[in-house]
């Protein structure tokens, strides 16, 4: 069989997802459904923000700023993502939120792609 090739656009393709195109949770047949990783492509208003904890508890995640000023908060700092490129990594069971300081876009990538694995947590942990 050939292999396939999708192409679109990530803001269409994500729309019904909070941003995310690609992973698990897309239909097969379709190369962007994989349990390997998640993409999310979003557009934050500045001002936007998510007051409560989350995270992964078996995917590392990494967030970098396309364009804006994004800050996040994670238990033990907190990372400003002020230049196009500044990146944040992290492991799973590290919790966090954020805030849009300036109109942002974000990619952010998750491995693996794993029903359920992202939870609100109480605080900071």
């Amino acid at each position: 069989m050939q292999p396939k090739v999708v192409f679109g656009n990530a803001n269409v393709d994500g729309a019904s997802r909070w941003g995310w195109f690609v992973g698990h949770f897309v239909t097969l047949p379709n190369p962007r459904s994989t349990p390997d990783v998640e993409v999310k492509w979003t557009h934050h208003k500045a001002g936007d923000e998510r007051k409560e904890w989350a995270m992964n508890e078996e995917a590392t995640t990494l967030s970098i700023l396309i364009r804006g000023q994004f800050r996040l908060q994670l238990p033990d700092e907190e990372i400003l993502l002020s230049t196009e490129g500044d990146y944040a990594i992290w492991d799973p069971g590290v919790s966090h939120c954020w805030t849009a300081e300036l109109d942002s876009t974000i990619l952010t990538v998750r491995w693996p792609s794993k029903p359920g694995d992202s939870v609100t947590t109480s605080e900071a942990s």
